[in-house]
C-alpha cells in the first residue's frame, strides 16, 4: 500500500485508476451472473438446494466487497444536495433515439477509410462464438491516446436538463460493423464490442438505438443498460477458464425472444 501525498508517487494514480476500472468490469460480470440466478431461481430454492459451501463462500465474498466499497464511499466528497431527475417527454425520447442512430451511422462513415480487418489469428480465436460472415465484415481502429468523439447532440441533451452517458470512459464503441477502441484492443473489449455488432445486426440499428435509450433512461447508468449488461456477461463468460463454445447470435436471439433488452 502506498500514499499519493508524495508527488513522486502521483504517477501511480494512473495505474490505480486502471486497476479500479478493471475491478469494476469484473464486479459487473459477477453482478450479471448473480442477476441470472435471480431470474431463474428463488432465494428459498437456492438456500435449500444450492451447495452450502459455495453459497457461504459467495456470501462472505459479497459481504467483504460491500464493506470495502462502503468504507470508500463514506469518504467520497459529496458534490451537493441531490435533485429529482427530470423525465423526458415521448417526443424528446424519440429525438434522442434518432440522434443516437444518426451518430452511429455518421461515425461508421468517419472511421471506415482507416479501419482495418481483424487478423486471421484474431478470427481463429473468435470463430467458435461469432459467424465467419460477421468476423469478415468487422473493421477495427485503435485511437491510441485520442478518444471517440463525443456526440454533438450531447450538448442539446444537457441543455434540456439531462445528463448523457460518459462515452469517453468506454473501452470501445461499436459503430455498426466498425469498432473504435479508445486505447488498445484487448480480448475482453473486442468480444464485448462484437456482441454489440451482433445485437445491431439482429435488432436493426433503429431498434437497437431505441432499446439503448430506454434502457439508459430507466437505469441512468451506461453499465446497467440491458444491452450492455448482456455484452459484459457474455464477455466474462468467454474469458472463463475452459469456457465452452457458445453462439453469441443464439444468446442475443434468446434475449430478444424473452424481451430482456
Amino acid at each position: 500500500m502506498c500514499s499519493f501525498q508524495n508527488p513522486d508517487n502521483r504517477i501511480s494514480i494512473l495505474q490505480m485508476n486502471s486497476e479500479l476500472e478493471h475491478a469494476q468490469l469484473e464486479l459487473l460480470g459477477a453482478h450479471c451472473a448473480v442477476h441470472q440466478l435471480r431470474l431463474h431461481y428463488s432465494s428459498d430454492d437456492l438456500a435449500r438446494f444450492g451447495r452450502r459451501d459455495v453459497l457461504r463462500k459467495s456470501a462472505e465474498a459479497a459481504t467483504a466487497l460491500r464493506d470495502f466499497y462502503a468504507a470508500i464511499e463514506s469518504k467520497i466528497p459529496h458534490a451537493g444536495p441531490s435533485f429529482s431527475v427530470p423525465q423526458p417527454s415521448a417526443e424528446q425520447i424519440g429525438q434522442a433515439i434518432d440522434w443516437l442512430a444518426g451518430y452511429l451511422r455518421e461515425q461508421r462513415e468517419h472511421h471506415s477509410a482507416v479501419a482495418t480487418p481483424l487478423t486471421n489469428e484474431g478470427k481463429a480465436r473468435l470463430w467458435p462464438f461469432f459467424s465467419a460472415d460477421l468476423l469478415d465484415r468487422i473493421r477495427i481502429i485503435e485511437l491510441r491516446g485520442a478518444r471517440v468523439r463525443v456526440p454533438d447532440f450531447f450538448a442539446k441533451v444537457r441543455a434540456l436538463g439531462f445528463e448523457p452517458p460518459e462515452i469517453t470512459h468506454m473501452d470501445s464503441v461499436t459503430f455498426l460493423d466498425i469498432i473504435a477502441f479508445n486505447q488498445h484492443v484487448s480480448e475482453r473489449a473486442l468480444f464485448h464490442a462484437l456482441v454489440h455488432a451482433v445485437q445491431i445486426d439482429t435488432l436493426g440499428l433503429q431498434r437497437y438505438a431505441e432499446l439503448w435509450v430506454h434502457g439508459f433512461l430507466k437505469t441512468r447508468t451506461h453499465f446497467t443498460v440491458p444491452l450492455e449488461v448482456h455484452a459484459f456477461s457474455l464477455s466474462s463468460k468467454f474469458l472463463r477458464p475452459m469456457t465452452e463454445r457458445f453462439s453469441v447470435e443464439d444468446e442475443v436471439l434468446r434475449w430478444v425472444a424473452d424481451g430482456r433488452y
